[in-house]
């Protein structure tokens, strides 16, 4: 009996999960390429939705336009951003440590970097990775700020938001409707994949 040469190699995942082989790959059908694509679109969407509710967050407290940030709380007038929420909602085990960085001027700046560079690399589709991360990291932080949570007494919509950030890394979303293909050609993408 011959031994192959060659051994079939797996390659990417079929409609169903299962890994074909280089020597029985088939084309997609046309159902899975329209699911393929329904996946991608629908995850820009998700993307670009999470990015905005970042940059929006950015926006009001920078300007104070009257939503979550009142005019004379505006970053630009003098206002903090972290003042507000940080001096009065804080609850449980960690409330002690929310509240004494309130109104500090080095965790505006760093709030509001975050706000600006998380929600822009959502919305460009690029560094998604370092996105997800940085997003995730601050998302918990504001969770842990409110133990329990207001409707549940484990999970609430940071949360959820974080595990939509991670989903979006995993995934690539910045690839469409994005900059993340011309991103991580970028050489110094290549070479630190983290950048991705």
């Amino acid at each position: 009996m011959a031994v192959p040469t060659h051994p079939a190699r797996p390659t990417r995942a079929g409609a169903r999960g299962v890994l074909r082989d280089d020597a029985h790959a088939a084309e997609p059908t046309v159902e899975e390429t329209r699911q393929h694509l329904a996946y991608r679109y629908t995850l820009a969407a998700l993307r670009l939705s999470l990015g905005w509710v970042f940059l929006w967050a950015f926006v009001d407290k920078l300007l104070g336009l009257g939503r979550a940030t009142p005019a004379d709380g505006a970053w630009i007038d003098g206002g903090s951003p972290t003042a507000g929420f940080l001096g009065n909602a804080p609850t449980g085990p960690f409330a002690p440590a929310f509240t004494a960085i309130a109104g500090a001027g080095w965790a505006d700046w760093l709030f509001m970097a975050a706000l600006l560079g998380i929600g822009s690399a959502l919305v460009l589709g690029i560094g998604m990775r370092v996105a997800a991360v940085s997003g995730s990291a601050l998302l918990v932080l504001m969770w842990a700020a409110v133990l329990p949570p207001a409707n549940n007494p484990v999970v609430d919509d940071h949360l959820v938001y974080a595990l939509v950030l991670v989903l979006l890394a995993l995934t690539s979303a910045g690839r469409t409707l994005g900059l993340g293909r011309r991103w991580e050609e970028l050489p110094l993408v290549t070479r630190y994949g983290a950048l991705r």
